[in-house]
């Protein structure tokens, strides 16, 4: 039986990408009530969300500018929901 991989819609933006990164990753989840993504503070699922920036960046996107982005986003995101 033949199985097709759902494909995910294109990501538009440096940002996306790496919010996409870090879901991929497991650094970060949305919060079943409100949607807000939220940090797991999990160290290795980050250093994973970092290796995909260094070694799959988004094209004409250098790995430091894609990393540099996973950080910033990291740096936006809390532990917990603002509305929980």
């Amino acid at each position: 039986m033949l199985m097709t991989k759902e494909r995910r819609p294109a990501i538009r933006t440096l940002r996306g990408w790496a919010i996409s990164a870090l879901q991929d990753a497991g650094v970060i989840r949305q919060c079943e009530k409100h949607g807000w993504m939220q940090d797991r503070a999990d160290p290795h699922a980050r250093e994973r969300a970092f290796d995909i920036a260094r070694q799959d960046p988004p094209a004409d996107v250098s790995p430091q500018a894609a990393i540099s982005e996973v950080r910033d986003v990291l740096d936006g995101i809390g532990d917990t929901c603002p509305e929980c």
